[in-house]
């Protein structure tokens, strides 16, 4: 193998002194279930009973939304659409009582834009059942979409019933879970996500404020969704992005409102203050050139082809070291993003980062001759290196 040792020169931390210091033990808390990662390189900062299904509460409105933004963005669903009630989803159906509710009627036709709200804002479990009849006929027939969509985001261990979140024995999610459909919503459906950060919606004639309580008291926090029910407890899904790095906290479990929201601030400021990202190869990096066989060029740049972050103790971005290593023989042709090697980031000499080192432009392969040629020639060169 061919390799190359490149020293990643990165701006100089100002947190340096501090990285010298070992990173204390994360805040132990008393939810049942609680998680922290970052959402751009994947980083588990916290993790406690992150597998064990839970009963979701109103955090099943979370993927009731991001089935309705998929809907919205296929153009299958438009914002303006009017949506008919039903009796399921009157706000006088027996099964919402004392829950929370946009307070829609049957006979009064709602749009789509105000459902959407009434769900993310609201917390309604009425706007949820129209939404999910709307879409897909049935709100069980909804609960197959989530599920759907569910497995196609690899979240593993959740199971839907129903839009709304109300109790029933296999009704369940995890909090990595959870996690995994709070990124997919931020980075999927972007326009859609900044309504989790809208602090209150006025619906006929009713103003009702967004549960979650920490976008009033930390500007960082955009966003997600609370949840409660007796058996689920207290329950809050968070992000919130300072100086680049995001981070989405999970806390499922607590005994309050103030305990959900002092714990996900808790799980904010451990991760914030201890640990940074930083982007270690934005798209297109080239980090080689090596000679290509049988190509209508002798020289192709290789590098990393998508941006790739790394979430470190503050400071020790600094430290890293990456080694490109290269397929003994790279023939064309060659598509871009062939692999020819690999790209390994370490730190101290423990790898944090494998990617696969790709071609980043496309290689013909070349004529006869000059085929035949260059196979004479990796033939003396496979004999000399062989003899040495």
């Amino acid at each position: 193998m061919i390799r190359f040792a490149l020293a990643l020169l990165l701006a100089v931390s100002s947190f340096s002194t501090q990285s010298q210091n070992a990173i204390p033990a994360p805040p132990e808390l008393a939810a049942k279930a609680y998680f922290l990662v970052d959402a751009n390189s994947g980083a588990v900062l916290v993790e406690h009973n992150a597998d064990v299904q839970l009963a979701p509460a109103s955090l099943t409105k979370m993927m009731t939304a991001y089935v309705l933004a998929e809907e919205i963005k296929a153009g299958r669903v438009k914002e303006d659409d009017m949506v008919k009630i039903t009796e399921n989803s009157y706000s006088q159906n027996p099964l919402f009582n004392g829950s929370s509710l946009l307070w829609i009627e049957p006979g009064v036709d709602v749009s789509i834009a105000d459902l959407q709200r009434g769900i993310i804002i609201s917390s309604g479990n009425d706007s949820s059942v129209a939404v999910a009849e709307h879409i897909a006929g049935t709100e069980a027939v909804f609960a197959e979409m989530m599920n759907t969509n569910a497995k196609r985001l690899g979240m593993t261990n959740t199971h839907y019933v129903n839009s709304h979140g109300l109790p029933d024995p296999t009704h369940l999610t995890t909090a990595r879970d959870l996690a995994i459909l709070a990124k997919a919503m931020i980075n999927d459906h972007p326009e859609q996500y900044k309504i989790y950060k809208e602090l209150e919606f006025t619906f006929n004639n009713i103003r009702q404020y967004n549960r979650n309580t920490l976008l009033r008291e930390d500007p960082s926090v955009d966003g997600l969704k609370t949840g409660h029910t007796a058996e689920a407890g207290y329950c809050l899904v968070a992000s919130a992005q300072r100086d680049g790095m995001r981070l989405i906290s999970v806390v499922m479990g607590t005994d309050s409102t103030k305990a959900r929201k002092n714990d996900t601030a808790a799980l904010f400021n451990y991760g914030f203050h201890f640990y940074q990202t930083k982007t270690v190869f934005e798209p297109n990096t080239e980090l080689a050139k090596p000679r290509v066989w049988k190509g209508q060029q002798d020289l192709v740049p290789v590098g990393v082809l998508e941006l790739a972050a790394l979430t470190l103790p503050r400071g020790k971005h600094d430290n890293l070291e990456t080694t490109v290593a290269l397929n003994d023989e790279i023939v064309a042709p060659l598509a871009v993003g062939d692999a020819v090697g690999t790209v390994t980031v370490s730190l101290d000499g423990e790898t944090k980062l494998e990617v696969p080192a790709v071609a980043l432009e496309a290689v013909e392969e070349a004529g006869f001759f000059a085929r035949v040629w260059d196979t004479i020639l990796m033939f003396i060169a496979k004999l000399f290196g062989a003899s040495q």
